[in-house]
């Protein structure tokens, strides 16, 4: 199965939290699913932790490419095509974050594993952690 993981879900799997159920900890840890960071993602931790809402093991500048090696997780670039996808998304979720990665999975046809029950509410489809 490929899918793109949600910003909380991969963030709970880098610290083994146990908000991550059982179902999302065998996705992650099966070599034969192809997994997804998006670049909003990446954008996203960034922001957070230098506004001190997040705390990581080291700079999100080293810890997000290390993890993604360590976990196998592929890179998922936005592209012009998913940033202007948005525009056409209902207003079921007020978070650019989010709506970028409902954009690119609509866009890439990857389902989204993540815990925001409000993602399912759009035309993708959701693995629920």
């Amino acid at each position: 199965m490929k899918l793109i993981v949600d910003t909380q879900v991969f963030l709970w799997w880098l610290v083994d939290d146990p908000a991550l159920s059982g179902r999302a900890r065998g996705i992650m840890r099966d070599a034969g699913n192809t997994l997804y960071l998006s670049a909003v993602s990446a954008w996203e931790i960034a922001i957070k932790a230098a506004l001190g809402r997040l705390e990581l093991s080291g700079e999100p500048t080293l810890v997000i490419p290390e993890q993604m090696a360590a976990n196998s997780i592929e890179p998922l670039p936005v592209q012009i095509s998913h940033a202007l996808h948005v525009y056409s998304l209902p207003a079921h979720h007020r978070d650019p974050f989010d709506r970028m990665l409902v954009a690119q999975s609509q866009i890439e046809g990857l389902p989204i594993l993540t815990s925001d029950v409000r993602i399912g509410k759009y035309d993708v489809e959701v693995v629920l952690n």
